[in-house]
Order: C-alpha cells, then sequence, then structure tokens
C-alpha cells in the first residue's frame, strides 16, 4: 500500500454545473471524504456563488461562467474559456496543496488534455462519464449530411475516444454507457466501472409538506435541467391537452430547474394560456426539491426518445421514486431499467397518451399508492446510492493503491426523524399510514 500523508488528494473537474448543485459529484466528494481522501472540485459559479468555498471537507475553486453559447463559434469559444479557466485553477490547487488523481466529468470530452499536462507530475486520471456527446449532436442535428456537420461529428467521437482511451480508469453512469466505452473507446471492461447515480435514499425520503395543498387539487411536478433535448415543452401540451382540451381545471404543474430554454418555456405557457396553472421555480435547493416532491401527486418524465435519452438515466426518475412519487415517463431504453414497473410508459412523443396516463393516476389514488410504494422500495433496494459509493471510491482505491477501511457512506443505523429544516419524514414502515399519505401528500 502506497503513503498518502493526510490521504490521497483529488481533484474533480466538472463543467456543466456547479457543486455541490451536481447531485452526483457532490456524492462521489463525500464518499471519497468519508473514505479518508482530500478532495478538492473546480467548477462554474452558480449565482452568487463565492470563487472560493470550504463546505464539509472539500475545497471549491469556482470561475465565473461563459456567457450562453450561440452557434459552432460561440459553443468552441465556451469550451475554450472553461478549458482555460479551468487550467488556472488547477495550478493554484496544486500550489496550494498536490493532488494525485484528476477526475474529468464530461460534458465537455476536452479535459483529457489537461490530464496528460499533469500526467507527467505522476497525476493519474479517471474520467467520469456523464453524457454521450455524439449521441447528444444525434438527438439534436439528426445524421450529419454536410461537410461541415460530418467534421464537427467525427470531432466530437476523436475527442470522446481520447478522453477514453487517456483515462487510467472510467466509470459509467450505466451498463449502456459502459458498452459505449468499450466498443467505441476500445477499453478493456475491466477498466470500466458501472456507477449508477442513485440517490442516498436515507437523506432524499419524503416528509410531510409544510405547505398548504388543495382539497381536490392535483399537481404534477417536474424535476430537472431545461435544455433542447429535455423535453420540458411535451409537459406544457399534456398541461394544454388536460386543462383545455380535457377541462381538468384542478390540475397544476411545478416545473423545478433552470437551463438554455427556460425563458421560451415561460414564454409558451403564456401563449397556451396556462399561467394559472403552470409554475416555474427556476433553480432550487434540496430543501425546496424536497418539499415539492413530498407534496406533488405525480412527477414527469418527458424526456423524448432520441439517441441521447435513450441511454441515458434520467436522475429525475430516481428522484421521484425515493419520494414514493408516481410517474409517467416517454418508453425509453435506460428509463425502464431503472422504474422498471414502477412507472406508466408511452410512445414517445404521444400527448394524448401521455395525458391518458396521467388521468389514469388523477381518477386513482389507489393506484398512486401502489405504485408510489414499489417505486420506494425499488430505489431504497436495488438503486440506493450507498452500494454505488462503494464501487466508485474502489477505482480511486485501485487506481492510487490506497486502502483505508471503513464505508464510502458512514450510517449509524437509525433514521432521523427530521430534516435539516426540522419538517418530519413520513413513516415509511408504518405502511396503513404510508399508504395514507400516498394518497393525500399530506401530513395527517
Amino acid at each position: 500500500m502506497k503513503h498518502f500523508p493526510g490521504g490521497p488528494h483529488v481533484l474533480i473537474i466538472v463543467e456543466n454545473l456547479p457543486v455541490p448543485l451536481d447531485r452526483r459529484v457532490w456524492l462521489e466528494c463525500q464518499a471519497l471524504i468519508a473514505r479518508g481522501y482530500r478532495v478538492s472540485v473546480i467548477c462554474p459559479k452558480g449565482p452568487g456563488d463565492p470563487p472560493r468555498q470550504r463546505i464539509d471537507g472539500v475545497d471549491i475553486y469556482k470561475y465565473a461562467p461563459a456567457h450562453e453559447a450561440e452557434g459552432l463559434l460561440g459553443f468552441v469559444w465556451e469550451f475554450a474559456y472553461s478549458w482555460v479557466r479551468t487550467a488556472l485553477l488547477s495550478r493554484e490547487v496544486w500550489r496550494h496543496r498536490r493532488f494525485d488523481i484528476i477526475q474529468a466529468c464530461n460534458p465537455p470530452d476536452t479535459f483529457w488534455l489537461l490530464a496528460l499536462f499533469w500526467r507527467a507530475r505522476s497525476v493519474r486520471f479517471v474520467f467520469d462519464h456523464h453524457d454521450l456527446n455524439p449521441e447528444l449532436f444525434l438527438s439534436r442535428f439528426g445524421r450529419p449530411r454536410s461537410v461541415v456537420q460530418r467534421l464537427e461529428y467525427a470531432g466530437l467521437v476523436w475527442l470522446e475516444r481520447r478522453s477514453f482511451r487517456t483515462a487510467d480508469r472510467i466509470t459509467s453512469t450505466n451498463e449502456s454507457y459502459k458498452a459505449v466505452a468499450v466498443r467505441r473507446g476500445r477499453r478493456r471492461p475491466g477498466h470500466v466501472m458501472v456507477v449508477r447515480s442513485g440517490p442516498d435514499t436515507k437523506q432524499m425520503r419524503p416528509i410531510y409538506p409544510s405547505g398548504p395543498r388543495p382539497t381536490d387539487g392535483i399537481n404534477l411536478v417536474y424535476l430537472g435541467i431545461m435544455g433542447p433535448q429535455d423535453g420540458v415543452d411535451q409537459v406544457l401540451l399534456v398541461m394544454n391537452e388536460l386543462v383545455h382540451v380535457r377541462h381538468r381545471t384542478n390540475v397544476t404543474a411545478t416545473l423545478l430547474g433552470f437551463g438554455d430554454c427556460l425563458e421560451n418555456l415561460k414564454r409558451h405557457s403564456k401563449e397556451l394560456g396556462l399561467e394559472r396553472h403552470v409554475t416555474f421555480t427556476g433553480r432550487v435547493d434540496k430543501a425546496a426539491i424536497a418539499e415539492h416532491l413530498s407534496r406533488s401527486d405525480i412527477g414527469l418524465c418527458p424526456d423524448l426518445k432520441t439517441p441521447l435519452n435513450d441511454l441515458s438515466t434520467m436522475n429525475k426518475t430516481m428522484e421521484y421514486m425515493a419520494y414514493g412519487l408516481p410517474a409517467v415517463s416517454f418508453d425509453l431504453v435506460e428509463t425502464r431499467v431503472s422504474g422498471a414497473d414502477c412507472l406508466l410508459y408511452v410512445s414517445s412523443g404521444d400527448i394524448g397518451a401521455f395525458a391518458d396516463a396521467v388521468e389514469r393516476l388523477i381518477d386513482d389514488p389507489d393506484l398512486r399508492a401502489e405504485l408510489g410504494q414499489k417505486a420506494r422500495e425499488r430505489v431504497s433496494t436495488q438503486l440506493d446510492w450507498r452500494p454505488q459509493a462503494e464501487a466508485y471510491v474502489s477505482v480511486f482505491d485501485e487506481v492510487s493503491g490506497f486502502n483505508q477501511s471503513g464505508p464510502a457512506v458512514p450510517d449509524d443505523g437509525t433514521d432521523a426523524e427530521t430534516d435539516e429544516q426540522g419538517r418530519t419524514y413520513v413513516e415509511l414502515n408504518n405502511s396503513d399510514e404510508f399508504a395514507r399519505y400516498l394518497r393525500e401528500r399530506r401530513a395527517p
């Protein structure tokens, strides 16, 4: 076993979300800290974030994000700017405390070059594979037809392959992503570890909501990023069908999150006359997520079937499940892997069928309770973060030769009765009370 005074130091690089907002990366940080590693993170700032933070033992270095990109040159500038800012901050981290391993999270697939620079200092490289950028291109633009498009697509495949080939080890979010790393990245299966982004279900569980609920109202909820590939516009079409065509005027929808399409979605909602029925919250913290997912009736998974979405694990699916929330989803390969028989599935893009499934749940409280119970059971026994954390940390143990005993997610064997805000957790072990809550989504 190698000797690391104070434990090996891991530098995690994230470009698309600030930390700790990025739930997967923050869980990874906590798992490494629990096992005795030292952790630093480089990421963009969120609104109001300071340039330096230390949270729960993690040193976070933040830079002002690039302006929103438009067109190919805009994206190139955004990636170049973020790469340079990250490279400069990595030197600052090194001066403060030398690191032993870099973990780069994509997108983009460009930080392999920075890993090569630090390899001269004996720094190892773990690639945390979050997205399939070639499939993202196909999902947005279709098969490349022009010379420029073919060059763009070939460039994305080449960058992805360099990330795979440069990495000492790869962590993939599901088996579909692992298959890409093995096939397209030409890596041995033993060098690719599947680490699913499951929630920590001892922390992420339903509370009795503090906000009042209308007696006869039904609230739908969406949680996630609002980008071009996320299908949030489908939520508005479903709401238009329910409210204006089927006259379900007691139905509301709360859309939690932010992204490039947020302002366009707000305008579209207004154009459809849904202002009284659809609420956009913008960015939300974990306390607000717990409140909304605990008091809503039905979760929405509107991601359309595309080359990217079909192979991607949707975090919102498992987060809905953690809160015992029944959900409706377009039928995607990896969403079925996560949700199994705990969700209702409809054909991609079929707004009428989606609205039918939502109405079925609206009209059948017992079905909502049944699916909610099954979802909570599945996510807590098969998709929980704790075994994933052990698999994740084992990759770093292998790369570094460090072997510290103890769990990656400490557990004292007890369940807290209240959360950090003092709100009471639902009694999951009391089957009658849990079933009542799932039908009513309110305190007794």
